[in-house]
């Protein structure tokens, strides 16, 4: 099999059989086919697309390329969580205790940030001592004792993706459907969860930037996770503004606990008892506004809190810092945010406010950036609060020599008006099936 003929086949808009995509995802994980030729076919098809088949065989065979996880010890109520990437969004750190307090299995592989977007595997690390790089036997006991165990990817994990996704972001084709179904399907696909659902954000802060894209994207990883097996859905979500009040690393694992406890944002907690119940729903097959009340329900006893403090403690991390009987370590210096005027306001540029983070240290560029896990921004005022001029409503935290150019950027996120602007859903669409 000659790698010229795939290219040519794909270029002259021909489906590729699963022998062919097979042989080029092979050769792009061993490196035995040349990057020039692995972005000739990438530039094929992203002018030209891929079938439903393409895609699928594409998924499987990435996640064929290196470690799979078999969960099938662990039942038929394993479930994994997938965002598309947001600001703010921690999610992952109050609906998966959620749904494991309901009854689910979250035994979840998550990554990294980069760029302006948070990554949960961060997050977690914020947590003094706790382990995102364990064994396979430890990952599997932990989520069959506590229900929940979240951690990083293993090194060898589908690194046909990586090596596409590197040539991609140098080739102009990221911005291919297929492509970024089949990369994130993929990882799901070789975590080895029987549901997923996947939390497919649009807006200013997220990749796609209006519902419409969101749902064309959506709809092509359901086609590929219920093709292979696994059922699937999404919730389309807004990412126009961030997501609660917090946006870094401990400062998001504090936010997370608020909302455990019953406190904290409003649409931040809707959104996540929305992924709970659908989590929840995936395994369990009953209705979603149900699942909402058993979600609401395990968040005021108290079971999803300890939940998350099992699992953290499982893995080595200091609960203390969750239950708050010890302090995260404070960050190196803070500048405050005023109002600039009288009004509401009106807008919060999430991808703004999410470079203001990164820029304070919390956020990487490269993937082996150093990040500090003190630093990050608190949104004392959010979308649609009234202010006065003057009155405080952000708080950027970091180091010192950092911290200055952070706070202008962040500063620039805002804008306001006279009038209260209108509520924007958090959940614009359930999709299951296409």
């Amino acid at each position: 099999m000659l790698m010229t003929d795939i290219i040519a086949k794909k270029r002259d808009k021909i489906e590729l059989d699963e022998k062919e995509i097979g042989f080029f995802i092979s050769g792009a994980a061993d490196g035995s086919i040349p990057d020039y030729q692995l972005s000739a076919l990438l530039m094929a098809i992203y002018l030209n697309g891929m079938t439903e088949n393409e895609t699928v065989y594409m998924t499987l065979h990435m996640a064929r390329s290196g470690d799979m996880l078999d969960l099938s010890a662990l039942g038929d109520k394993t479930v994994d969580k997938h965002s598309t990437g947001g600001v703010g969004d921690k999610t992952t750190l109050v609906c998966a205790p959620i749904a494991a307090a309901l009854g689910c299995t979250v035994a979840k592989m998550s990554g990294r940030g980069l760029g302006h977007t948070g990554g949960t595997v961060d997050k977690f690390e914020s947590i003094t001592g706790y382990k995102t790089s364990i064994t396979t036997e430890e990952f599997l006991s932990t989520a069959e004792k506590f229900g929940l165990c979240i951690t990083g990817h293993s090194k060898n994990f589908t690194p046909a993706d990586s090596k596409l996704y590197s040539l991609r972001d140098v080739t102009a084709t990221v911005e291919s459907i297929p492509l970024i179904a089949s990369s994130i399907m993929s990882k799901k696909i070789a975590a080895g969860a029987k549901n997923i659902l996947l939390d497919v954000k649009y807006g200013n802060g997220a990749f796609m930037k209006d519902a419409a894209s969101a749902e064309i994207l959506a709809g092509e990883m359901i086609k590929i996770g219920n093709n292979l097996g696994r059922n699937t859905r999404a919730l389309i979500t807004d990412m126009n503004i961030p997501l609660g009040r917090a946006v870094g690393n401990s400062v998001e694992v504090k936010e997370a606990v608020d909302i455990l406890n019953g406190h904290g944002d409003k649409r931040l907690t809707e959104l996540c008892i929305a992924l709970a119940a659908n989590m929840y729903s995936l395994c369990f097959k009953c209705d979603i506004e149900d699942a909402k009340l058993k979600a609401r329900r395990v968040i005021d006893d108290g079971t999803a809190f300890k939940k998350l403090c099992q699992s953290v403690s499982a893995l080595g991390g200091d609960c203390d810092l969750l239950t708050g009987k010890r302090d995260f370590p404070a960050a190196d210096g803070s500048i405050d945010i005023y109002a600039e005027c009288n009004g509401y306001i009106s807008d919060i540029d999430s991808m703004t406010v999410g470079k203001a983070s990164g820029t304070a240290g919390a956020g990487r560029e490269t993937a082996d950036e150093k990040i500090d896990y003190s630093a990050g921004i608190i949104l004392h005022k959010t979308y649609g609060d009234k202010v006065t001029k003057g009155e405080k409503i952000a708080t950027v935290m970091g180091k010192r020599q950092k911290i200055s150019d952070a706070a202008l950027l962040l500063e620039s996120a805002f804008s306001y008006s006279g009038k209260r602007p209108p509520e924007k859903p958090v959940v614009y669409k359930m999709i299951e099936r296409i």
